[in-house]
């Protein structure tokens, strides 16, 4: 038995020895194959994997790699945007599509198109032809060669492309296309202002002109020059003016004379008060380097305009009541722009309308119980006007939005057609429409989209001290009190009348009374 397990022990020590062996003498062939070729593979039992084919390069790059090129693109725009911060020399921007839906009309113009948004349109080119008649008199007048009027607008080109919302990569003008527009819009706009200031038979045009001389045609040219996409930067007009006078460095007098050629846009019918119109007429003889909106600097038409309706006008500040109750931005609408009750109602709370004479519509004031308010002229052009300044006020934000919260503060007076009846009544509101009822719904369309902060209204603390007087229930009975007793003579005759009836009866029960008591001895 031990005899058996030896022999089996000594086969399995023989086999382990063979394997050895074997083992050994692979490894040490490896080990000298590698040491004479380092390149050679490993044939063993662990073969070489296959090399990567090699690359075609006549193959286009793959879609994720252009997809990933186009993406750094834009972020290498997106940089350069970011860095030149041209945003900041915005002044004539188009207007948002959120305010444009409820009347576009009222944005475009209709017969003249002035900069590079409405630039030969269609409709609009029947006036081109003009504004190169213009020109022409413009250079016979002052006996100019052209090219002194393209080579300084030049030098202004990239400051004025600028100036219009999105730069040069929204204008696919070129320069020799934009340059001469420039010039010739501008110099159709100059000779439109100083015209009107000095008449247009003493510019060499004649009285039947089909453009200088009609006075309906004048009247929606004005309109559409007041337009926030119908504007060429103020300084380019002043170049231009300049060249004509001969004084290249002149401004201001363009502004001065803008401030003249829009009067009749004015949302009042008031005249100039004597300090102003002074003031204005002095400017406008002289044509001296003064200039009455030299500290605002103005931008362009409509600018000048607005500044010229709010002048020494209102400064908004900070007012603690309404913070405590909005701490965010808010947005006009129905149930969040609410200032002040309506006419009707307010007239029935006691507060009385009066017609303050000043030629300022937006200067309105209230104290003890009288709400004091400029007339306001309602014509075919002043929609258009106020939504043409609001729109500005939306846009640009180095501006205040006076206009905008005289009309929302007009928005809540007017309800309906009977509160625009009211206001005529007192002397307040006067209108060319149809109806008063055109007049109500104008008012309610004019901020349907529009972004207000109620803490920067002018108007908001004045607005606050009506509310509290309107909440004040004693104010409410004696005014109902007055318009039910006291409305008109025979009311006031039957009121007496009652009075004394009552004290006479009150005198007898009286008297009865105390006769029983106390008779007579």
């Amino acid at each position: 038995m031990v005899a058996v397990f030896n022999k089996d022990l000594l086969s399995w020590y023989l086999i382990t020895l063979k394997l050895r062996e074997t083992v050994e003498s692979a490894a040490a062939a490896t080990a000298a194959a590698d040491s004479h070729s380092p390149a050679a593979p490993l044939l063993l039992e662990y073969p070489q994997q296959p090399p990567p084919p090699p690359i075609d390069q006549s193959k286009p790059p793959s879609p994720d790699s252009d997809w990933v090129i186009s993406i750094k693109d834009k972020l290498t725009q997106a940089r350069i945007d970011d860095a030149s911060a041209s945003w900041e020399r915005f002044c004539i921007y188009r207007v948002p599509h959120y305010l444009r839906e409820e009347d576009d009309k009222a944005y475009a113009p209709q017969l003249v198109s002035l900069g590079p948004y409405h630039h030969a349109k269609k409709r609009l080119r029947k006036m081109e032809r003009h504004k190169w008649r213009c020109l022409h008199r413009v250079l016979t007048r002052t006996d100019h060669d052209i090219r002194l009027y393209l080579d300084s607008v030049r030098e202004l080109e990239d400051r004025a492309r600028s100036s219009y919302e999105g730069g040069s990569a929204a204008i696919s003008m070129g320069s020799n296309e934009f340059v001469e527009m420039l010039v010739l819009d501008g110099c159709f706009v100059i000779e439109l202002l100083r015209g009107a200031a000095e008449g247009f038979r003493d510019l060499g045009y004649s009285r039947n002109d089909p453009v200088f001389a009609m006075r309906g045609s004048m009247h929606s040219i004005q309109r559409d020059m007041i337009m926030l996409e119908n504007q060429i930067p103020l300084f380019v007009l002043d170049r231009l003016m300049g060249l004509q006078l001969n004084e290249p460095d002149q401004t201001g007098i363009v502004a001065r004379l803008a401030i003249r050629f829009f009067d009749p846009l004015m949302p009042t019918d008031e005249p100039l008060s004597k300090s102003d119109r002074t003031r204005l007429e002095s400017s406008l003889r002289t044509l001296s380097s003064f200039d009455p909106l030299s500290d605002l600097g103005g931008l362009h038409c409509l600018d000048v305009f607005r500044r010229s309706l709010l002048r020494s006008g209102p400064k908004p500040v900070q007012r603690v009541w309404i913070r405590k109750r909005s701490h965010s931005e808010r947005v006009v609408d129905k149930r969040r722009q609410q200032l002040i009750h309506c006419a009707i109602e307010l007239k029935d709370a006691g507060i009385k309308f009066k017609r303050r004479r000043t030629d300022r519509f937006w200067d309105i004031r209230f104290k003890n119980g009288v709400l004091k308010m400029p007339r306001i002229l309602i014509h075919d052009g002043t929609k258009s006007l106020f939504l043409n300044l609001i729109a500005f006020e939306q846009c640009h934000l180095d501006c205040s939005n006076d206009i905008t919260s005289y009309v929302i503060f007009m928005d809540n007076l007017i309800n309906s057609p009977e509160d625009v009846a009211y206001l005529h009544y007192c002397g307040i509101v006067e209108h060319w429409l149809g109806s008063d009822a055109e007049v109500a719904d104008l008012f309610n369309r004019l901020c349907q989209e529009v972004v207000f902060d109620v803490n920067n209204s002018y108007l908001a603390r004045m607005s606050e001290e009506v509310n509290l007087y309107y909440n004040h229930r004693w104010n409410a009975w004696r005014a109902s009190l007055k318009h039910k007793y006291f409305g008109n003579p025979w009311a006031i005759i039957s009121l007496f009348a009652a009075v004394v009836l009552l004290v006479l009866t009150f005198t007898q029960t009286f008297y009865g009374v105390y006769g029983y008591y106390r008779p007579r001895t």
